[in-house]
C-alpha cells in the first residue's frame, strides 16, 4: 500500500544518501578531499581555462558568453539591492536577484578581466551583507542569498582584500549558516523535515555556503554538510523512479537547480559528491521536462505550475548531461537556446552539441509518487497530436484536486488545459488539510480541472489514483488509470487516454460504477471558442484552428458551454470556459467518451477500459 508522502517524513530522517555507507562519526570526515584554493566552488580556474580555449572554435559558446556579457553590462548600473519584503513574507526576489547578479558579474570579470564586472558584483555583495537579515521565517530566501554570496565570495576571492572578504565570511555565518543550524539543530525552522523543493534549495544553497567557508571554518561547515545529507533523502527520494517531481514542472526546475550547484560544488571542492547525486531516478530526470512539454512548448502544468507555463532555458539540464553522460540533455538545451539567453551557469557547465542522432520515445510513461504519461503523434511535426496525464495523490505539496487531469495539444494550439496556480497568499492558501480553505479557490480544486465530478463534489483530499495499464506501440498509446480511491462511495472509477496516431485522434474514456443516483459531471477548461452543434458535438476554435469534440457515449448526452472566470481576489480567469457533459441522477456503470480529432473520421468502436490494450502496471 502506497502511503500518502506525509507520512514518510520521520522514517526517512534516518536514511543516508545512498552512497554514503554511513553517517560518519566525525563530520569533518567528509571534508577530507578540500580542495585549499579558491574559485572551488562549480568554476574552477582549470574548467575556466578549458572554456576560454574552446570558445575559439565553438560559436555557440562564444553566443552564449556574449549574452552573459550583455546581461553584465545592463547590471553595471543597476541600483543596488534594498531588503525589501513587499508581500510581508518573501525577501525571495532580492536573493534570487543576488544570485543572478552575482553569477553574471562575477563570472564575466573572470572571462574577461575588467574589474568594472567585479566592482559591480561587489556592489550588490555589500548591500546584502549590510542586511539585518536573509529573512530566515521564509528559509529560501536565507537559502538563495547564502548561495549568491557564497559564489560572489569564491569566485572573486583572489581579488578581495582581507577586509572584505572577512566581511562576507561574517555575514555568510551570521545571516547563513547559523540560522541554518538552527534548523537543523534547534528546530527553529521546519526545511530539513520538509519533502519538496524547499528541502533541496535549503539543504544545497547551505552546503554551498559551507564549502566556500571550508578552509576557514571547518567544523561548522562539516556540521552543515552533515546534517543536509541526513535531510537530503526526504526530497530526493521523490526523483524515483524515473526522475518525474511530484510538484510538476515549474518545481522540478526550481528543486534541481539547486540540487545541481549543490553537487556540482561537492564535486570540484571535494571532488567527490558524498553520495547525492546517486537517488535512483535522478540521473535520468532530465527527460522529465523535455517529455513533459508538448509540441507548442507548454507544459504539463499540473500541481501549481503556471497555466500555459513553458519550457525555458534550464542550466541544470547542461549539468546532468555532464554529470551522467547524457548528451541528449545538452542537445535539448541548446535547441531551447536557440530562442532564448544563456546564463552564467549555462557557460559555467557547458556541454557542446553532440552532432548525433538519439532516439526519442513518442510516448513516456514516468512512475512514482506522482504518476506522469505522455503521448504524441510525431516530435518535429508543431502540428502534432499530443497529451498528458498524471496519476498519484492529491495531497502532495503543491498539489491540487485534479488526478487524471489531462491536457491536450494538436494544430500548435493547446486546447484542453490547466490554470495551474493562484496567489500565493490568498488566505488560507497553504491549508491543504481535508476542510482546509485551499481546497475552496477554484484553480486548486476539481471543479477547474479536466476531470470528472460527481454531485458537484471535489475529488477527495486524500484520494489516490494509479496507472494500471500502459500500451505504447507504433500506430498507437494509451493509458488507464484507476481512479476508484479518488472518489467517496464509488464502487469503481477509472479514465482510459488513448492516442491513434493513424486516425490524429485523442479518446478519453471514463467509467464510473455508482452504488447510488449521483449527478456525473465531465468537464475540460479551454480558452477556445466552443460551438454546440445539433448532435451535442462541440466544435472549438482557437487561434485560427479548428477540434472537432464528439461524445461517443453516453448515447443522446450533450455538451454544454459554461465560464470559468472568477471574481477576485481569486484569478479572474478571463476568457476562459468549462465544455461540460451532465448525467444528472445516473447509478450503476456509467461510461463517457469523448473524442477529439481536427479531421473528420469514423468513431472508433469502444471497449470497456478493462479490455483496452497494453500491460498491466502492477
Amino acid at each position: 500500500m502506497r502511503l500518502p508522502l506525509f507520512a514518510w517524513t520521520a522514517q526517512a530522517l534516518l536514511v543516508m544518501a545512498p552512497g554514503v555507507s554511513a553517517e560518519p562519526s566525525d563530520p569533518r570526515s567528509l571534508l577530507a578531499g578540500l580542495r585549499a584554493e579558491h574559485p572551488r566552488l562549480i568554476l574552477t580556474d582549470e574548467r575556466l581555462r578549458d572554456l576560454k580555449a574552446r570558445q575559439a572554435d565553438d560559436p555557440l559558446l562564444r553566443r552564449y558568453m556574449e549574452d552573459v556579457r550583455a546581461e553584465a553590462d545592463r547590471l553595471l548600473t543597476a541600483a543596488p539591492l534594498r531588503h525589501e519584503i513587499p508581500d510581508g513574507l518573501r525577501l525571495l526576489a532580492v536573493s534570487r536577484a543576488c544570485l543572478h547578479r552575482v553569477s553574471t558579474l562575477a563570472l564575466t570579470y573572470r572571462w574577461t578581466g575588467e574589474r568594472r564586472y567585479a566592482d559591480a558584483a561587489l556592489r550588490d555583495l555589500r548591500a546584502v551583507c549590510a542586511f539585518p537579515d536573509w529573512n530566515p521565517k521564509h528559509f529560501l530566501d536565507t537559502a538563495e542569498m547564502t548561495t549568491a554570496v557564497a559564489l560572489g565570495y569564491d569566485w572573486l576571492y583572489p581579488i578581495l582584500d582581507d577586509a572584505t572578504r572577512a566581511t562576507l565570511r561574517e555575514s555568510l555565518i551570521r545571516l547563513g549558516l547559523e540560522p541554518g543550524r538552527q534548523g537543523y539543530e534547534e528546530e527553529k525552522y521546519n526545511f530539513p523535515r520538509m519533502v519538496n523543493n524547499w528541502n533541496q534549495v535549503c539543504n544545497f544553497g547551505l552546503s554551498v555556503g559551507a564549502l566556500a567557508l571550508a578552509d576557514t571554518d571547518p567544523e561548522r561547515a562539516a556540521a552543515i554538510l552533515a546534517n543536509a545529507i541526513r535531510s537530503l533523502p526526504l526530497a530526493m527520494k521523490h526523483y524515483a523512479p524515473d526522475g518525474a517531481w511530484m510538484e510538476g514542472p515549474g518545481y522540478w526546475n526550481y528543486a534541481t537547480s539547486y540540487t545541481s550547484y549543490g553537487i556540482a560544488a561537492l564535486d570540484t571542492a571535494l571532488g567527490n559528491d558524498l553520495g547525492t547525486a546517486a537517488y535512483p531516478g535522478f540521473s535520468r530526470s532530465g527527460f522529465f521536462p523535455i517529455y513533459g512539454s508538448g509540441p507548442t512548448g507548454a507544459y504539463l502544468c499540473y500541481a501549481d505550475a503556471g497555466m500555459l507555463a513553458r519550457r525555458g532555458p534550464q542550466a541544470c539540464l547542461f549539468f546532468l548531461a555532464g554529470k551522467f553522460g547524457l548528451p541528449e540533455l545538452a542537445d535539448s538545451e541548446h535547441a531551447v537556446l536557440r530562442d532564448g539567453k544563456a546564463s552564467a551557469f549555462h557557460v559555467a557547465w557547458y556541454q557542446p552539441p553532440s552532432g548525433q542522432s538519439f532516439r526519442r520515445d513518442l510516448d513516456r510513461y514516468f512512475a512514482g509518487p506522482v504518476e506522469v504519461v505522455v503521448m504524441r503523434s510525431a516530435w518535429e511535426d508543431p502540428d502534432a497530436l499530443w497529451v498528458g496525464a498524471k496519476a498519484g495523490f492529491n495531497q502532495v505539496p503543491h498539489g491540487h484536486l485534479d488526478l487524471g487531469n489531462f491536457e491536450l495539444d494538436a494544430l500548435g494550439v493547446r486546447w484542453a488545459l490547466d490554470l495551474g496556480a493562484d496567489n500565493y497568499n490568498l488566505p488560507g492558501y497553504w491549508d491543504g488539510r481535508e476542510g482546509g480553505r485551499r481546497w475552496s479557490y477554484y484553480r486548486l480544486n476539481s471543479q477547474s480541472h479536466n476531470v470528472c465530478t460527481l454531485d458537484g463534489q471535489d475529488q477527495r483530499v486524500d484520494g489516490t489514483a494509479r496507472v494500471v495499464r500502459w500500451h505504447s506501440q507504433p500506430a498507437e498509446a494509451a493509458v488507464v488509470i484507476d481512479l476508484t480511491h479518488a472518489y467517496t462511495a464509488v464502487t469503481r472509477a477509472g479514465r482510459g487516454i488513448r492516442l491513434l496516431r493513424q486516425e490524429r485522434a485523442i479518446l478519453v474514456q471514463d467509467e464510473f460504477d455508482l452504488p447510488g443516483p449521483r449527478d456525473l459531471e465531465w468537464g475540460m477548461t479551454t480558452a477556445a471558442e466552443a460551438e454546440i452543434a445539433a448532435d451535442g458535438s462541440a466544435l472549438l476554435r482557437q487561434a485560427g484552428k479548428r477540434l472537432r469534440v464528439q461524445v461517443l457515449a453516453p448515447a443522446g448526452a450533450r455538451f454544454t458551454v459554461a465560464s470559468a472566470e472568477r471574481p477576485k481576489p481569486e484569478a479572474e480567469n478571463r476568457g476562459l470556459r468549462r465544455l461540460l457533459l451532465r448525467l444528472p441522477a445516473v447509478s450503476g456503470e456509467q461510461r463517457i467518451a469523448v473524442l477529439f480529432t481536427p479531421d473528420e473520421i469514423p468513431a472508433p468502436t469502444l471497449s470497456p477500459l478493462a479490455e483496452w490494450p497494453g500491460a498491466r502496471v502492477e
